[in-house]
């Protein structure tokens, strides 16, 4: 017997009628399908998110390492 075996998590999920109508035009457009633009979009916006944090853990890094610096900067 073959044993099948998926990978990743499925999830149904309800698209709203005319963005459904706009991901059909956009999937036909770049010849892919909306489950592939789906997937796209979850990674941007993970990635957006990501990519504010280390933007945002950067920062608190310069404010307490440099807090003198900045001082004397705002100082000056």
């Amino acid at each position: 017997m073959e044993r099948q075996y998926h990978f990743g998590m499925a999830i149904n999920v309800r698209i709203p009628e005319e963005l459904d109508r706009q991901l059909e035009a956009l999937a036909t457009a770049q010849h892919v399908s909306k489950h592939a633009l789906l997937l796209q979009g979850a990674t941007l916006i993970v990635d957006r998110y990501s990519r504010r944090n280390e933007i945002e853990s950067g920062l608190q890094f310069v404010l307490t390492h440099d807090a003198e610096l900045l001082q004397r900067l705002e100082d000056a």
